[in-house]
């Protein structure tokens, strides 16, 4: 029988795998997937274990003989999620026991990001902008991240072969039994530069290069599964692991974009992609290369995770039905999740705005809805005065993507199509990628549906 091809989203809120077989066989089209299964995590997000755990759990849901045909898997991992552990991927005692979160910013280690980029970012400077442009000069990159965790290491006496690997990165370490690698994506904001293919010479100094990982590129392959890792998740022993994405990048790929299309995650965060000529410099901003092509955007720290924290899924299916899009609230509120915003304005002490709340459950809703709606436009307009193209239409996946009124606020502020798509998900994007990476065997692929 044919191969299937294994994709796993690590998400903020929980773990999605889904299962694809040949282009044009049955369970082949990302339509109608051989299975999809999702859970939340088995733990806190913030713990690699819960990470390995969650996989093991979901893949153990799966039927014995889908498993059994599994002949690749790709990850992707919320970007900029970055853990420190020791050699071989050991996991570590506190303070180091858990991960830094990509909302977690540090802006107590802006002067020593300003030296290390200053110091090693010439060519950068010279063919883009300022350092301070750079993707990993934000106190909300993993840059920062990786600083404080070397910090608290050396207080902790922990320093002895660290290193720092993004949430993906480390769960494929252990598919692999092989930590030495890292996807080039989810390392741009650490100080990997994708068009010099290097990491920028202050960084590799300033953290040390065996603190960092071996970049490949998104879609080439890795190796087998480590034995131990394919008895846990009942799949084959030469089942090929293949060096995944972003969790945004990942959804992208699910959504398959046509030329003048921007792509709006609306998942816990809200997060802007679009295709572009040449990556574009700004602070905030992400370049990555998907597919053999430039993708540039950003992430708030808004997003669809605020709305659970007044209602539940049912009152939001409800309050859905009686906003009216037509007739804006007023308020203007600004519904980051925390303190801290990345994008579209790149600024660690930037505060929510949840009040007023008015007496009517659905006004405020839909005020929450249009502050979201609010933050994407300028994101939109952000990128646009970067030097992105314009938009013709803009397509909308993630969980937020299933309210149609959203939609219908979007497109009134947007003043162009959106489409829904939330069935396109990001881990339906690592099939699609891993997929890929057997059919044409190369280092780096393009993957289609």
């Amino acid at each position: 029988m044919s191969a299937l091809y294994l994709g796993v989203d690590l998400g903020s809120s929980g773990l999605r795998l889904a299962v694809l077989a040949e282009a044009g066989a049955a369970g082949g089209d990302p339509a109608s997937p051989v299975l999809e299964r999702q859970s939340p995590y088995p733990g806190r997000f913030e713990d690699p274990e819960a990470w390995r755990q969650g996989l093991i759990d979901l893949l153990a849901d799966v039927p014995e003989e889908v498993r059994r045909r599994v002949g690749g898997v790709a990850i992707d991992g919320t970007s900029g999620t970055l853990l420190a552990c020791g050699p071989g991927g050991r996991l570590l005692p506190p303070p180091l026991a858990d991960a830094l979160p990509y909302h977690q910013a540090c802006p107590e280690q802006a002067g020593a990001i300003a030296t290390l980029l200053a110091a090693g970012s010439g060519a950068w400077a010279a063919g883009k902008g300022a350092w301070a442009d750079h993707p990993a000069a934000s106190s909300s990159g993993s840059l920062a991240r990786a600083l404080r965790l070397q910090s608290l290491a050396r207080e902790a006496g922990l320093a002895q072969g660290l290193l720092l690997r993004h949430q993906a990165d480390w769960l494929m370490g252990w598919l692999l039994d092989d930590w030495r690698w890292g996807e080039e994506g989810n390392n741009a904001r650490l100080g990997w530069d994708l068009q010099q293919g290097r990491w920028l010479a202050g960084v590799a100094e300033g953290l040390g290069a065996g603190a960092l990982p071996g970049i490949r590129p998104s879609g080439s392959r890795l190796g087998r599964l480590a034995p131990a890792a394919a008895a846990c998740l009942g799949l084959p022993a030469d089942c090929q692991v293949v060096a995944g994405s972003t969790d945004a990048n990942a959804a992208v790929l699910a959504a398959d974009p046509q030329e003048g299309d921007g792509i709006t995650v609306l998942g816990t965060t809200l997060v802007l992609k679009q295709f572009v000529d040449a990556p574009l410099a700004g602070a905030g901003l992400s370049n990555h290369r998907v597919g053999g092509r430039w993708l540039a955007g950003g992430a708030s720290n808004a997003g669809a995770g605020i709305l659970r924290r007044f209602f539940d899924d049912a009152q939001i299916a409800e309050l859905s039905r009686q906003i009216t899009p037509d007739r804006p609230t007023g308020l203007a509120l600004r519904p980051l999740s925390r303190r801290g915003e990345r994008f579209p304005v790149d600024d660690p002490a930037l505060e929510p705005i949840l009040e007023p709340r008015p007496a009517s459950d659905a006004r405020y809703f839909q005020a929450l809805l249009e502050g979201l709606t609010a933050i994407e436009v300028a994101g939109w307009r952000r990128l646009r005065e970067l030097g992105a193209p314009a938009l013709r239409r803009v397509i909308s996946v993630g969980g937020g993507a299933r309210n149609s009124q959203w939609r219908a606020l979007r497109t009134r502020a947007l003043g162009i199509p959106v489409l829904n798509r939330p069935k396109r998900t990001a881990a339906l994007g690592m099939a699609l990628l891993a997929r890929a990476s057997s059919r044409m065997g190369a280092e780096s692929v393009s993957p289609r549906p």
